[in-house]
Order: structure tokens, then sequence, then C-alpha cells
């Protein structure tokens, strides 16, 4: 018999059982040695007790779950419906039994009836996001045991799912940086002369590059106009932008106490506005804060990233010189961090980029007011509450 196999079996007796089974063992110790009747009769009441629960253990449970949580990504304050169903797979009817499903720090119990062979159960309920977070919802199990809780063997059979819940944003204009030409880029609006995009044909003027020139279709201009007339190629922009959001995981670098708190949630309110406006201007987006991280063009996991980031003790500087690794093709980077972070790690942090990237440093300072500064090519946004953003970008853009 392995080990797991033996953990299995003592693992059916809860604390409470371990409990009585000591006390009746301690009880008949202490009879034997010093005759008393009555520590004889508690020590065999108490493991009659625990040997008459036994028989609640026999039998088997064979169920199949589907747990549904609809939607399963929402915004802070959103509610999420979960729905959960229990079908008896068995042969025979199924006992009744008592159904748990652990969501977030509570435990929603239901007591299942007897369900004939094919038959389901069905229970919903509704779960209130207040916070940006991630809310673990699961894995669900199903309890046999004797009603006073001394032994119960219990199965999972759902694994842990999550409702990720997002930070309230606000809509911010386009971005509008970034000017990385790039094979695979977005084509812009932006007429170019020499670039990857075909647009149109127009007239030659003086000072065009003859390599641009159509000859084919100005050979047939010419043929049918029957004067001399060239035409060149007309391009349009593609430019690949990447924003890098950085954030300062580090308790010290914001406001103490409970302030402090709301300031690091206004950063990820900041943050998450950013990201949903690059991959609306079909931007990458990558995201660091302490442990956390996430790049690429799915703005969902950046999002994602954005829900599981907690403070911690990585800071600003080392955060900012991972992104530089991870999103080496930055074109627009963001430094968020509180105002009671020293500019000097802000400074460090913009260094480790290259000195073409466009940098803003959005510092959160709830008991300032609003304002845009520029320090050696770093634009300074001091950030009251996330409704200041969309107005200091603007300004910050002209």
């Amino acid at each position: 018999m392995t080990m797991q196999r033996v953990r299995e079996m003592l693992g059916v007796v809860k604390p409470l059982g371990w409990l009585v089974l000591a006390l009746g063992v301690l009880a008949l110790a202490v009879a034997a040695s010093a005759g008393w009747r009555e520590l004889t009769v508690i020590g065999v009441a108490c493991l009659l007790l625990l040997l008459g629960c036994l028989p609640f253990l026999v039998g088997r449970t064979r169920v199949r779950v589907d747990l549904v949580l609809e939607p399963a990504r929402v915004a802070a304050g959103a509610t999420v419906t979960a729905g959960v169903d229990v079908t008896n797979i068995a042969s025979g009817r199924m006992l009744p039994t008592v159904f748990e499903l652990p969501v977030g720090d509570a435990v929603h119990r239901y007591a299942i009836p007897t369900l004939p062979p094919g038959a389901m159960h069905q229970e919903t309920f509704t779960v209130r996001t207040e916070h940006r977070g991630v809310i673990g919802v699961g894995p669900a199990t199903t309890r046999r045991g004797d009603p006073l809780g001394l032994v119960s063997r219990d199965t999972a059979w759902t694994d842990l799912q999550e409702i990720l819940v997002r930070p309230a944003m606000v809509p911010l204009d386009a971005l509008g940086a970034g000017l990385l030409r790039d094979l695979e880029g977005v084509e812009t609006e932006s007429i170019s002369q020499s670039d990857l995009a075909f647009h149109t044909l127009r007239e030659y003027v003086a000072g065009d590059d003859l390599r641009h020139v159509h000859w084919r279709s100005s050979a047939k201009a010419m043929a049918a106009g029957g004067e001399s007339q060239l035409l060149v190629r007309q391009y349009l922009d593609t430019r690949r932008s990447h924003a890098t959001i950085v954030v300062d995981d580090q308790v010290s670098s914001f406001a103490a106490g409970e302030r402090g708190t709301d300031e690091f949630e206004t950063a990820m309110s900041v943050t998450a506005s950013i990201i949903v406006r690059a991959v609306l201007d079909d931007f990458e987006a990558s995201f660091v804060c302490g442990p956390h991280a996430s790049s690429g063009v799915d703005g969902h996991l950046a999002l994602d990233a954005v829900c599981r980031a907690v403070t911690g003790k990585v800071g600003l500087i080392p955060a900012a010189r991972r992104a530089a690794d991870i999103a080496h093709d930055t074109s627009l980077l963001f430094l968020l961090t509180g105002a009671a972070a020293p500019f000097e790690d802000v400074l460090r942090a913009a260094a480790a980029f290259p000195p073409e990237v466009r940098r803003i440093a959005i510092l959160i300072d709830s008991a300032s007011s609003a304002t845009v500064t520029e320090t050696g090519g770093l634009t300074v946004l001091r950030v009251a509450a996330k409704e200041d953003l969309p107005g200091l970008l603007h300004w910050s853009a002209r």
C-alpha cells in the first residue's frame, strides 16, 4: 500500500473525528491507570461513536458536474452568473449528498436530493465583483459522511476556474505614437513616397524618385493623351507600434495606508485604460508589474495580467529592465509609480529603453492636482484620479 493511499484513507477522518478518537484513547488510558469507571464509559462511547459513523462512508457517488461562469471576465462592480449542473451518471439511484463549491473566500453548500439514473439537479447563483483581482471558483466537490462531521469522503469533480475582475477604466483618445515601419505593420492615413503599402498612382512632380515611376501606366497614359506624362507610385505608411506599460509594485512608492492602496488601484485602472486604447489603435501591448508580465497582440492576456498584479518587492527599475527584454521593439513607454518614489528611479527605469522610444512617466498622487511637465525628454504626468488621464494625455501630445 503506497503512502498516497494511506493518506487518502486517513484523510476521511476529519479534525473533529481525530479529536473524538484522541479523547477516547486518552480516557481509556487514564481509566486503566486510575481505575475510573466514568472515564472508561467516556472512552468507549467516543470509540463507538466514531465506529458508528463509518457506515456513512459506504457507497460511491458517480456524478458529472458542469460549472459555467458567464462571463468569466468582467469589470469591477459587475455581476457574474454561475450555473452548476449535477447529473447522476451511475446505474442506480444516487443517495442525497452535500455539494460544496468554494467561491473566493466563501464556500457555497447545497443539499443534492436523491437522483434517479440520468437525472440532473441544477443550482444557480450570482457572484458580485467589488474590486479588481481574481476570484477562484471550485473545485466542486461532493461530500459523503456522517451528520456530525466526524468522517467524510470528499471527491472533486471540477477543476479550479477563475473570474478575472478588471479595474474600472476611462476612454482615451488615440495614442498616435510609434513610428516603426514594418512589413507586417498597420496601414495609416499618412501618405508616403517610400513604404510598403501601395496606395495609388499620381503625376510626376520635380524631385520625385524615378525608381517609383510606373513605366507601363505612364506609357498607356501618354498613348491615350498624346502628351508626355509620367505616373509615380504613392504609398501609405505602415507602422507597427508597441506600447509597453511598467507599473511599480513597491508599497513604499505610494502613499501610506489605505490611501496608498487606492493609489495602486488607480495605477491599475490607468494601465488597463492604456492597454484597451492601444489594442483599439492596433498596437502591440506589453505589461510588467512585479512578477507578472504579458506581451503580444492579445489585449486579453495583458488585461488578465493586470487582474493578477499585486504589490510586492520587485520595484520599478527591475521591472523596466525586464520589459525592455521582452518588448525590445517598444515605441511608446509608460512608467507608472507613486509620488513617493524617488524620481531618480523613474529616470533610471526610462533609461532601460533606447532614446528613440517615446517615454511617459505617470505619477499617481491623490493629494495633488493634475499636471504635465517635461524633464530631460521624459513627459511626466501627475495624476490624482483615473479621470485625469484623458485630458493629460491629450495635452501632452500637443
